[in-house]
């Protein structure tokens, strides 16, 4: 469990070096232009890190399922070598996807305007710059991301399922609470990584100046908070803040 929240931890860094410090700059020095080529390097290692970070969520359910379903097996199933494999996968399998996406993306015409009308290189703003029909790619572009966001997300829910189910066989109080609190944290997590990423790339009808709102939550917002829910669900740390505050201990 912990070997992924590692995993969890460098995607949420890189995801914010991506993007924040263009945007910083932008904002406090006014410096607004960025390269054709910075713009490719930008939308390629947005989309691998977040895809990377879809795998990722999916793969931490499955290892609540694994500990919480079948905890006298979890030992032998999720050995050393299986969690580095798994881990690794999660990183090749957003490169690729990346790839797949930046490569049909930038194969198309740019001959003006050559103003990006957002604050990063995504693929809707940079869709809006191509002089050519991009309606293929709007559709390859919804299909491929909706497809990998709901197999995703219906993995996820499955493995929820089967966890929900073994909860409620649990008979002693403190068993379930201990149990749902292993997932709080996973859910909440993968509640505020899924519904701002479906409003920008599953709404066609989205308004232009609240997808730049979004935009900001899950690139900058969702990274700063998963350190921070992921924290708050350790006793250690509650227990050190407690003692911030002036309390002591119980």
């Amino acid at each position: 469990m912990y070997w992924f929240l590692c995993h969890l931890s460098c995607l949420d860094m890189t995801i914010s070096s991506a993007i924040v410090p263009k945007m910083l700059a932008g904002f406090l020095l006014d410096s607004r232009i960025i390269s054709f080529g910075g713009c490719v390097i930008q939308l390629f290692s947005f989309h691998f890190l977040g895809c990377t970070e879809c795998f990722l969520y999916t793969l931490m359910a499955y290892d609540r399922f694994l500990a919480i379903c079948k905890p006298l097996h979890y030992a032998t199933i999720m050995t050393h070598s299986v969690c580095n494999y798994l881990a690794m996968g999660t990183w090749l399998g957003g490169t690729i996807h990346s790839l797949f996406q930046t490569s049909f993306i930038f194969r198309l015409p740019f001959c003006g305007p050559n103003r990006v009308d957002y604050f990063f290189c995504d693929i809707p703003a940079m869709l809006r710059l191509a002089c050519a029909d991009t309606t293929i790619n709007e559709l390859v572009t919804f299909v491929d991301i909706g497809f990998l966001a709901l197999t995703c997300f219906v993995l996820i829910l499955t493995s929820y399922g089967y966890i929900v189910a073994a909860i409620l066989r649990i008979r002693s109080t403190d068993g379930r609470r201990n149990a749902f609190s292993t997932c709080a944290a996973h859910l909440t997590v993968v509640i505020v990584y899924y519904v701002p990423c479906t409003f920008i790339y599953l709404c066609p009808g989205s308004q232009e100046p609240l997808d730049g709102v979004v935009a900001v939550f899950y690139t900058v917002i969702t990274p700063l908070l998963n350190p921070i829910i992921y924290t708050l669900r350790n006793k250690e740390m509650k227990a050190a803040l407690w003692r911030m505050g002036g309390h002591k201990d119980v």
